[in-house]
């Protein structure tokens, strides 16, 4: 079975590492959708759509996969046609993992089965949580796969976060 996740992944972390696992367990096959892929340099959205693929393939390579996919897609301003547009750009799938109200809704109203998932020590462990470290100098790479924070690390990724956090002057 071929399943699909998707999330905006900035950065991909601990949680997310640990839902991909539980994935693992009743499917061979995965499609990471990295959604909002248009969206950087910000600080809700700091990385880049690449950067993104670059730390979700680090993290996965090894993984119980047979077959992955990352592929970024870019938001379309219409919830209606959210799943076609996102049909169109990644290979077939037949099951959806998503937490999130309205990506449940959309995917069941096109006919697909959808699983929620457990979420992992989501305080700790969230995008939000792991950038306001970033920007504080706080210890954010405990919350992240080592593979992930190599790639955060080359791209100064955390120096990144505290220069577009900064007043202007």
């Amino acid at each position: 079975m071929r399943s699909l996740i998707v999330g905006r992944f900035q950065p991909f972390h601990n949680g997310h590492a640990k839902l991909i696992n539980e994935i693992s367990k009743t499917s061979d096959e995965l499609i990471v959708v990295i959604g909002s892929a248009q969206y950087s340099y910000t600080l809700e959205n700091p990385f880049t759509a690449g950067e993104r693929v670059a730390m979700i393939t680090a993290a996965l390579k090894g993984s119980k996969f047979k077959e992955f996919y990352v592929i970024p897609i870019e938001d379309v301003d219409s919830n209606q046609i959210w799943v076609s547009h996102l049909e169109a750009m990644v290979p077939k799938f037949g099951r959806v993992y998503a937490n999130n109200p309205l990506v449940k809704v959309l995917f069941r109203e096109k006919g697909y089965e959808v699983k929620t998932t457990k979420l992992f020590n989501r305080d700790e462990e969230s995008g939000t949580n792991i950038r306001r470290l970033m920007i504080d100098g706080g210890n954010w790479k405990k919350l992240v796969p080592e593979t992930v924070a190599s790639v955060i690390n080359s791209i100064k990724g955390d120096e990144r976060l505290r220069q577009l956090s900064e007043k202007d002057e």
